[in-house]
């Protein structure tokens, strides 16, 4: 009696529960490997655009500045020069 109380369970996660844990697990990891989805991509395409627009505002704000105010980039005593700080990053 006590030997079917360990085998019924273990047949019964065999023939149901491992199948469907293996199913699930491969279609994951298979989607996974493939990549970004084409709404990530979109999103992330998205950004990117945002990014390129906010750079843009940003120079068109500094050269009102450098226009209107000369030398507000020295009188900010914790300013770092964007340019340099590109160029370290490469």
């Amino acid at each position: 009696m006590s030997s079917y109380l360990f085998f019924v369970p273990t047949i019964i996660f065999l023939t149901v529960v491992l199948p469907i844990w293996l199913r699930l697990h491969y279609r994951t990891k298979s989607q996974m490997q493939r990549g970004l989805s084409d709404e990530d991509r979109q999103t992330l395409d998205d950004a990117l655009g945002m990014v390129d627009r906010l750079e843009d505002r940003l120079r068109t704000l500094e050269r009102i500045l450098d226009h209107d105010h000369q030398g507000w980039r020295e009188s900010n005593d914790d300013y770092t020069d964007p340019q340099q700080e590109r160029g370290a990053r490469l």
